[in-house]
């Protein structure tokens, strides 16, 4: 289900060539996940990692997660509990 979700979300990505020649990318229903890369194909990679990072920052700190493609990863998430910090 993860996995589908992340698939989900990176078909909702939004990319800019920016004047310099390289990429700008976002996910305009997950705030805060921007990337930049010389390439458009490293630029989704990157965007992809940073979507992976930040669903686990939010899945840690027990913040909702938009419902992206049907998929609601808030299920099982318990509201206000943080997941167990492993060192």
């Amino acid at each position: 289900m993860l996995l589908e979700y992340i698939e989900n979300a990176m078909s909702r990505a939004v990319y800019e060539k920016l004047e310099d020649g390289t990429y700008a990318g976002s996910i305009p229903d997950c705030p805060g996940t921007v990337a930049f890369a010389r390439t458009l194909y490293l630029c989704q990679q990157e965007l992809r990692s940073v979507l992976e990072g930040w669903l686990i920052v939010k899945i840690r700190h027990g913040d909702p997660l938009p419902i992206i493609g049907g998929l609601d990863l808030n299920k099982g998430i318990p509201a206000g509990k943080k997941a167990p910090v492993r060192g």
